[in-house]
């Protein structure tokens, strides 16, 4: 060993222990933040498939190659980060010697055909992910940056890094084949080789350079140690447990997660007819009461902003980013640890925990942290503005696209629900809808008798649950289906082609009440709960002594759908639920429906947030379209699939990447009053596609891209109008969609 070689090695040493002990405090500081969350005991079952899904995410990058070049380049930058660490390993043996390297492997041609490659494609995927961040840096895009609101200069730094490490990993290569120390031929490092045939001969080159890459790497540990909130650089570590502890592995990739999770206490879910708000949880009114999940959540975000690029909120000008909400409540939670971990905190009667004693040591930033409100104004020193809170349509959008699990829309809902059932605080018109869910069982208010009003005039008899015992499915109208005259339309319509396709059916009528979804989106667990107790009780009575194969319901509504299918089991009720494009779908299929009369006009098709990207049914409505539409190609194809082939205009942003109407999350029932409708934004959209066809498959999106071609003047030019219309006028032209057949007899 020369003078060069211990000076390198010293020095290697030295950062590397300063490196390691700030890395294992900030790692214990972490562990101990994300320990301040509520208990998660669901999270720790079926570890089988919680490690098969957090090796598919990671290794197979599903959720990244849905951006096929960012993708693509940060796989390599991932891989490369992972294998080449075996690189940083190596400097340590050759600041040592000149011809150091790792034992055993380390003189194996095909590690160095393999570290030769990956170095150079992670050099490639490193400079096309700068060149993106460059591209769509702040205040550069022409529409609203996905990188608005992050830490840039952590972004550029660990990009930096990434690229100067894969460098000098070259470096020291080169310097190792420009002294003839180096064991792999040319066809195996043939850039490595090109580098040492333009560097010195320079023994001590190998130790110096390999000193300048120990000295980047743990630069970099030190810097991301002393910023536990570096999220753009600890996600790398926090990604796979993030992604392992996920709320359920057996979903399909980029599910928009479909049912929230049940409001608990202490990792229990809540009875109501028990819970006491002195004693148990409702809802996050303190950063520490998100359960540990969600602290984990925090720490992991990534600061990409695909999410907020894909929210209908942020893209129409309203306060609301799922990236900087997490942000806010990311560095919110870690400012507030001190007085937290030094036992600090308020019980549910709003008390300090606390002693004097034990508080006297903290920070005084921590103490002031620990009394801003989680939901307040910027005057109130809130950490979430109400503005941010409300503009949540719960479409998904955030938690489809990040790639790292986060669930934002669980920890928006979680706060609704303490504003709603603690502090009565919410958007005063949405009040009237609650009112109306309370005594009516429907958000309009429409009298219970008039449930069945849609029956009149059909021409045949629908039949009544109680009155029958023969039917295959029931058939659950929901409230729009029931009050609101479009949505009426389509009610007719789907009665009619089961009619006319021999499907046996029976509707609750007046036995039928709200599923309860608005009230849950809102944050009213105590009404939802309410309503669904008293569905779950008549659909169990409607189908006693079936097994649940049999215990089928078809709905027009996605979040009917959604609730009575997915949530509805954590109430006892275990039902097999369909949407009606999937079983319309199913009948033209199986020949029990024949479109004879193709629709011209070109068609369109919004796919619905619930439909869609919570419950993955993109096929279904396709297929039905595409035999209306008359292309020949109606047939059956998976709902994992998006049917992209059925011959429709498609929008740019369709299937999981569909953009919201607007409704969802209880926001049907709250005015817009920030930014651009979101509603005529889609509509917008879909007027660019030329089709004079509008085709839907939820009541919701019905009525706001309605209201949204009316907004433009275009009602005479384009038609919003269910699938299952569209499909009845091409069975039976000679029927209305939605109509009648004959007129409705005099009462």
């Amino acid at each position: 060993m020369g003078s060069v070689q211990i000076v390198t090695t010293i020095l290697a040493a030295a950062i590397t222990a300063v490196a390691v002990w700030l890395a294992v405090r900030a790692v214990m500081k972490m562990t101990a933040v994300i320990r301040l969350g509520q208990p998660a005991p669901e999270r720790f079952g079926d570890k089988g498939a919680r490690t098969k899904t957090m090796l598919v995410e990671t290794a197979g990058h599903t959720r990244m190659l849905k951006w096929s070049v960012v993708g693509a380049a940060h796989w390599f930058v991932m891989v490369g980060f992972i294998v080449l660490s075996l690189l940083v390993l190596e400097a340590y043996f050759e600041v040592v010697s000149t011809g150091g390297g790792l034992p055993i492997i380390g003189h194996w041609t095909i590690f160095g055909l393999v570290t030769e490659w990956i170095g150079i494609l992670g050099l490639a995927g490193i400079l096309v992910l700068m060149a993106i961040r460059l591209r769509n840096r702040p205040g550069r895009a022409e529409n609203r940056s996905r990188f608005t609101g992050s830490s840039m200069w952590q972004g550029y730094f660990v990009e930096w890094v990434v690229l100067l490490v894969l460098i000098f990993g070259f470096v020291i290569r080169g310097f190792k084949v420009a002294t003839d120390h180096f064991e792999y031929p040319v066809w195996a490092a043939p850039l490595s080789h090109a580098i040492g045939s333009v560097l010195p001969n320079w023994e001590a080159g190998v130790s110096v350079a390999a000193l300048i890459k120990i000295c980047i790497s743990m630069t970099w540990l030190i810097v991301i140690s002393l910023n536990v909130t570096m999220g753009v650089a600890w996600h790398r570590f926090l990604a796979f447990p993030n992604i392992f502890f996920k709320r359920d592995p057996e979903k399909p990739a980029g599910s928009g997660l479909g049912p929230l999770r049940p409001m608990t206490s202490e990792g229990k879910p809540l009875d109501f007819e028990e819970a006491d708000p002195e004693k148990d949880q409702f809802g996050v009114a303190q950063v520490e009461q998100f359960s540990w999940k969600g602290l984990l959540d925090f720490s992991t975000c990534t600061e990409c902003g695909r999410c907020q690029s894909q929210c209908p909120a942020w893209n129409t000008g309203k306060p609301l980013s799922p990236k900087l909400l997490v942000l806010s409540l990311r560095d919110h939670a870690y400012a507030k640890a001190p007085y937290l971990l030094a036992g600090g905190g308020k019980d549910l009667t709003g008390e300090e925990k606390a002693t004097q004693e034990q508080l006297a040591g903290v920070d005084v930033l921590a103490m002031a942290e620990a009394d801003r409100p989680l939901i307040g104004t910027a005057e109130e020193g809130g950490v979430i503005d109400p503005d941010v809170l409300w503009s949540c349509t719960t479409c998904g959008a955030c938690v489809e696209q990040c790639p790292v699990d986060i669930e934002h829309v669980d920890h928006i809902v979680d706060m609704r629900r303490y504003q709603v059932l603690i502090e009565s605080s919410f958007p005063s018109e949405a009040g009237v809808m609650l009112r109306n869910l309370e005594n009516k069982g429907n958000p309009w208010g429409a009298p219970q008798n008039t449930r069945e009003d849609w029956t009149k005039g059909l021409g045949f008899e629908v039949p009544r649950v109680g009155e029958v015992d023969d039917f295959e499915y029931l058939f659950w109208v929901g409230c729009a289906g029931a009050f609101e005259d479009r949505a009426k339309k389509t009610t007719r319509a789907v009665a009619t082609l089961l009619n006319e396709a021999g499907v046996k059916f029976a509707i609750l009528g007046e036995g039928e009440t709200c599923s309860g979804d608005p009230a849950r989106r809102i944050g009213n667990e105590f009404v939802y709960q309410m309503l669904a107790q008293q569905n779950v009780e008549t659909l169990n009575e409607a189908f006693e002594g079936r097994e649940k194969s049999k215990r089928k319901i078809v709905a027009t509504c996605p979040h009917c759908f959604n609730t009575l299918g997915n949530e509805y089991g954590q109430l006892g009720g275990e039902f097999e639920v369909v949407h009606h494009t999937q079983l319309l779908a199913h009948l033209v299929s199986a020949g029990k429906l024949t479109p004879v009369q193709p629709v011209d006009g070109g068609v369109t098709y919004h796919d619905p947030c619930y439909l869609g990207r919570h419950n993955r049914i993109f096929a279904a409505p396709r297929e039905v379209l595409g035999s209306a539409i008359g292309d020949g190609r109606g047939g059956a194809a998976s709902d994992s699939g998006a049917g992209r082939d059925s011959g429709l205009v498609e929008m740019p942003r369709n299937s999981e990447r569909s953009f919201c109407c607007g409704a969802g999350g209880a926001r049907m029932w709250m005015e817009e009053k920030i930014g651009k409708r979101i509603n005529v934004d889609r509509v917008e959209e879909a007027m660019s596609t030329g089709a004079k066809t509008i085709a839907v498959g939820c009541p919701f999106c019905s009525t706001m891209l309605n209201d949204g071609v009316n907004g433009k003047g275009a009602g005479e030019q384009v038609e919003v109008v269910d699938v299952a219309s569209v499909l009845l006028r091409s069975v039976k032209p000679e029927a209305p969609a939605g109509e009648p057949e004959v007129a409705p007899s005099a009462s």
